[in-house]
């Protein structure tokens, strides 16, 4: 190892200290940050100017982090109180856009992973957009509606003096669906006394929503992996696939793939997965989830040809040619990669947020999987959001078709700029290191020119 290489390495060692000791008790977030870090020795080797500038302690520090009470009445007439979050953790290249997450697993930690995530990802659209992130540990699962809405009008009263078009736009998440975004809307529509559609996306098309929103992240997951296939000169075509999880990034990633010619085997929820060996039931899983509102184990119900298993881990014990991790992070370990490897899968792609862990990572480059990052391939949701925000803008709406395409061209550009990264690092193959420095540089140069530093 050089001089230069060392300097380098105890650099971005001291950085990762630096947030381990500033931010105890947060392992999701020590694990985002070592995992980008990771990625960076030859960017800095390359353009010493990043460090000199001190960039990386500025971008390990959100801009705010916002932290408050949620209290709201029962359908019982008691009084709950949750906790709720807003990271706004870098408006370098536009205003801190992110989803919000309803979910008990919800604290500052998991904020901040998926708040420094998004700085990266969204910088990878191309879309004049900064990273944020927030929350709440509500449940919404086994919630009245009413109660529902009441928890999100007692959010939202606390959240609208943080945010706006031009400042924050939160959009949804894990357990915020249409539903949570209208209601959150609605009362921040009575507070601010106008119709600033462009504050929140995700929003219902009858109301300043945009069409293939709802689809855009698992439509988003496989035009990436549709990329990803080419450059092997493979395509989705008789290839069999498995997806974890049955939400809306799963369902309409598992749709697009079956519309390309792919058969998809199984899905997951948190209680366990189905395995249907003649291809999963598409409609059917949309009533279940979208309907019905029930667990995946139903699937077995209508289709007794298929087996339920509990334990959602055990889906990657199923061979497949591409594995799409699409449930919430850490879901495939260092276990499941080996098995996945022994069972010949030529692609993982991550439609979630960081599912796979760092040592299942390794596994896969090692073995010449064509493995996709999570800010790479999960971007489609977030694009459309800045889609839906420029159509606010506008006060214009696009058709499905108009929507779709863009998604699919940006969704090529991020691949592209992965590709084009690691090539010029001397790291070609490795989108995720492509990914890394090439969301990591446009938000670096963009705080250097504005004199952030």
């Amino acid at each position: 190892m050089n001089t230069k290489n060392k300097q380098v390495k105890d650099y971005l060692e001291n950085v990762y200290q630096i947030v381990i000791s500033r931010n105890a008790n947060e392992p999701e977030f020590h694990q985002a940050v070592q995992l980008f870090l990771h990625s960076l020795a030859p960017v800095l080797e390359k353009y010493p100017i990043y460090m000199e500038k001190r960039i990386l302690e500025q971008l390990v520090e959100p801009e705010r982090v916002i932290s408050f009470r949620v209290p709201w009445v029962d359908d019982q007439g008691v009084t709950q109180v949750n906790r709720g979050f807003r990271v706004q953790f870098n408006s370098a290249i536009g205003p801190y856009k992110g989803g919000l997450r309803f979910h008990p697993s919800v604290n500052l930690s998991i904020i901040k992973f998926l708040g420094f995530e998004q700085i990266f990802k969204n910088s990878l659209t191309g879309q004049p957009i900064g990273g944020g992130k927030g929350g709440s540990d509500f449940n919404p699962k086994g919630k009245s509606d009413n109660e529902i809405m009441r928890f999100c009008q007692s959010f939202m009263t606390e959240l609208a003096k943080h945010i706006g078009p031009d400042v924050d736009v939160p959009a949804g998440d894990i357990g915020v669906g249409a539903r949570e975004i209208g209601y959150m809307y609605g009362q921040y529509k009575k507070i601010r006394g106008a119709f600033e559609a462009g504050v929140l996306t995700g929003k219902g098309v009858h109301y300043g929503g945009s069409l293939a929103r709802t689809e855009a992240t698992g439509y988003g997951t496989i035009y990436f992996v549709q990329e990803m296939l080419n450059s092997r000169d493979l395509t989705f075509e008789d290839k069999t696939v498995v997806v974890s999880g049955s939400g809306n990034v799963s369902i309409y990633a598992m749709e697009k793939a079956i519309q390309l010619g792919a058969k998809v085997v199984a899905c997951s929820d948190s209680n366990g997965y189905v395995y249907d060996p003649n291809g999963i039931n598409l409609d059917t899983v949309k009533q279940i989830k979208e309907v019905e509102y029930n667990r995946i184990s139903t699937y077995v119900d209508k289709h007794p040809e298929a087996v339920y298993k509990d334990h959602c881990s055990g889906i990657w014990s199923i061979p497949c040619d591409i594995a799409l991790p699409c449930a919430t992070q850490n879901e495939l370990d260092e276990e499941a990669a080996k098995t996945l490897i022994a069972n010949g899968v030529k692609v993982v792609a991550e439609g979630a947020n960081m599912p796979s862990t760092a040592e299942a990572i390794d596994i896969f480059l090692n073995n010449g999987v064509l493995y996709g990052p999570a800010k790479a391939v999960n971007a489609g949701g977030v694009a459309v959001s800045a889609l839906e925000m420029a159509q606010n803008s506008m006060r214009l709406s696009w058709d499905f078709e108009e929507v779709d395409g863009k998604l699919h061209i940006i969704m090529q550009d991020i691949y592209k700029s992965c590709v084009e990264a690691a090539d010029e690092f001397g790291y070609s193959g490795n989108l995720e290191v492509g990914a890394n420095i090439a969301g990591f540089r446009k938000v670096a140069d963009a705080m250097i020119s504005q004199g952030v530093v």
